[in-house]
C-alpha cells in the first residue's frame, strides 16, 4: 500500500505510487502510528535531498518513530513549487549555486536560515495554513516555475508549458499569454529568474520532449 509521501506542485502530500526522483524532509510529519498528522507547516527548512542513501548511512527511516518523514518529489522542479531548497548537506554543488543566483537576485548573502526564513513567509498563506498563491503574467516566468492551468499544475520550460499529474509530465501547450495563478513561491521565482535551474525528470522518463 502506498504511502503519504508524494509531494505535488501544489504543496499536497499523498499517498500515490508514482516514482519520485528526489526525496525531502521538511522534520517529523508522522506520529507513532505512521500516519501523517496535522502538522505540515511547522519546520521552517524545507530541504530536496538526493534519493540515493549516502555511503556509511542507512535507508531512509520511512515511517520510523523518531526520524524525519521522507518526502518525494518527481522531480526538483516540483520540489521547488512545494517550497523546498536544496539541501546543504547531501547536494552541496546544487545548494552553492542556488546561493550564488538568491545573492544575485537579492543583493544578500545567502545563508540558510535566511533562505528558509524567506521561503516560510513566501509559501504560507494564513489563515488555513495553505499554499499561497499569486497572479504574475506568465510571459514573466523563468523556465522552471509552476503555475495552474485549466486549475491544473503546469511546468513553464521555454515557449511551453506542460502539464503534471501523478508524477508525469502531459505535452506541450504555449506558454499562455496573461495572468496566471503561480505555484512556485515568489523567492524561489527570482532564484529561477538569477538563472539557477532546477534538475528536471530524467529525459527518458519524459517522453515528447
Amino acid at each position: 500500500m502506498p504511502r503519504q509521501n508524494r509531494v505535488s506542485p501544489e504543496a499536497e502530500i499523498t499517498d500515490a505510487d508514482w516514482r519520485g526522483g528526489f526525496t525531502g524532509n521538511r522534520g517529523i510529519l508522522h506520529g507513532a502510528d505512521g500516519r501523517l498528522g496535522a502538522a505540515r507547516w511547522r519546520q521552517k527548512a524545507w530541504i530536496t535531498c538526493t534519493i540515493r542513501p549516502r555511503p556509511g548511512r542507512g535507508s531512509l527511516p520511512m515511517a520510523a518513530p523518531g526520524h524525519y518523514t521522507p518526502l518525494f518529489f518527481t522531480d526538483e522542479a516540483v520540489a521547488c513549487a512545494a517550497g523546498h531548497r536544496p539541501c546543504a548537506e547531501c547536494r552541496r554543488p546544487a545548494f552553492t549555486a542556488f546561493c550564488a543566483a538568491w545573492q544575485a537576485a537579492f543583493g544578500t548573502k545567502a545563508r540558510a536560515p535566511l533562505i528558509d526564513a524567506a521561503l516560510h513567509a513566501a509559501r504560507l498563506q494564513r489563515p488555513g495554513r495553505q499554499q499561497c498563491r499569486l497572479p504574475a503574467p506568465a510571459a514573466t516566468l523563468p523556465d522552471g516555475a509552476f503555475c495552474l492551468l485549466d486549475a491544473k499544475p503546469h511546468l513553464i520550460w521555454g515557449d511551453a508549458a506542460r502539464s503534471w499529474q501523478r508524477g508525469q509530465y502531459g505535452p506541450a501547450r504555449p506558454r499562455p499569454d496573461g495572468l496566471v495563478t503561480v505555484l512556485t513561491p515568489a523567492p524561489m521565482l527570482a532564484v529561477l529568474a538569477a538563472g539557477w535551474r532546477p534538475v528536471l525528470q530524467p529525459a527518458e522518463d519524459r517522453p515528447g520532449w
